[in-house]
């Protein structure tokens, strides 16, 4: 399994491409759709696994 990032990625626009500042000099590009796209289950996968250590917490399967 690979090694968690705990500081967020910069992100920014050029040349009509979304551009990910990713670790250790890694550079994504995506086109604004799939960046959309990509944002959304980006989202979707965070709330799923912030959601799944509060039950474990509090023991709730």
């Amino acid at each position: 399994m690979p090694i968690p990032y705990s500081e967020p990625r910069n992100v920014f626009h050029e040349q009509g491409e979304v551009i990910i500042d990713g670790p250790d000099g890694t550079v994504i590009a995506m086109t604004p759709e799939a960046a959309l796209r990509t944002a959304g289950r980006l989202d979707e996968a965070a709330l799923d696994e912030l959601i799944a250590r509060a039950q474990d917490k509090v023991g709730i399967a």
